[in-house]
């Protein structure tokens, strides 16, 4: 990987996890040596786009937010961003897209720069610095009853408004994809507006990875079924990926 491309990882990941990240831990993210990524945060500092710690770095000028929202980005941080990625792939330049608030949805906000011009709607408030930045982007927030520990809008209102709208294709993520290919989430609440988002798209792509797979429990939103495209990671256990290729479209990461 190049230097350029390298930096851009970092910062991006620092995004995302909202915290200071180690050299150590960049060393085995990015897969190159501790010394590689001191030159690296050198260059990034001198550019002031991160600030040096004891042993690692912060992005600069945004705070470290510590919330259940950025815990879940960080976890199984490269498997989300390579779902991210394909997710990305799926959109046309032109077309009107749904972003929900998930931690596997994030990485699919900062990688549309090559898609515009597109219209975005989101009810996350931690894509907004991400797709805000991004010339050829129409940016609408969904409005809604904050929820802090997620970083997003939801409730009554956020449904009202989707009623009134319709999108070429959704993004929509899970907690977790139940043996028989049932889609959960933690509360009751983000069921009832998940459901409200399938409803709107014409195209309705699952964001999950494998890790996900075959877990019980939480609240039911829908099925494979309700989705046009699951874009997953390898890893799905055999017997569970022939059943729910019965069900949905899979494409690997």
């Amino acid at each position: 990987m190049r230097p350029d491309s390298r930096q851009s990882e970092i910062i991006a990941l620092l995004r995302a996890v909202q915290t200071e990240l180690r050299v150590d831990d960049l060393s085995r993210m990015l897969k190159v040596s501790a010394l590689t990524i001191r030159r690296d945060l050198e260059q990034l500092a001198v550019e002031r786009l991160v600030i040096r710690t004891h042993g690692g770095c912060i992005a600069a000028g945004r705070a470290a937010l510590e919330s259940e929202y950025h815990s879940k980005v960080a976890q199984n941080f490269e498997l989300k961003q390579a779902v991210g990625r394909a997710a990305a792939a799926e959109v046309k330049p032109g077309s009107v897209v749904l972003v929900n608030d998930g931690s596997t949805t994030y990485h699919v906000a900062a990688l549309l720069e090559q898609k515009v011009p597109l219209t975005v709607y989101t009810n996350s408030i931690a894509m907004i610095t991400d797709l805000g930045r991004i010339p050829g982007i129409d940016l609408y927030i969904l409005g809604g009853k904050y929820n802090s520990t997620l970083y997003s809008l939801q409730g009554g209102l956020t449904e009202q408004l989707l009623e009134s709208l319709q999108f070429d294709v959704c993004f929509i993520g899970a907690d977790a994809v139940t043996a028989e290919g049932q889609c959960l989430v933690v509360t009751p609440e983000e069921a009832s507006l998940t459901r409200a988002m399938l409803r709107r798209a014409r195209r309705r792509v699952l964001l999950a990875d494998h890790t996900k797979c075959g877990s019980g429990g939480y609240f039911a939103y829908g099925t494979l079924r309700d989705f046009t495209l699951w874009i997953t990671t390898p890893g799905v256990a055999p017997e569970l990926s022939r059943t729910y290729r019965t069900m949905v479209d899979i494409k690997e990461a």
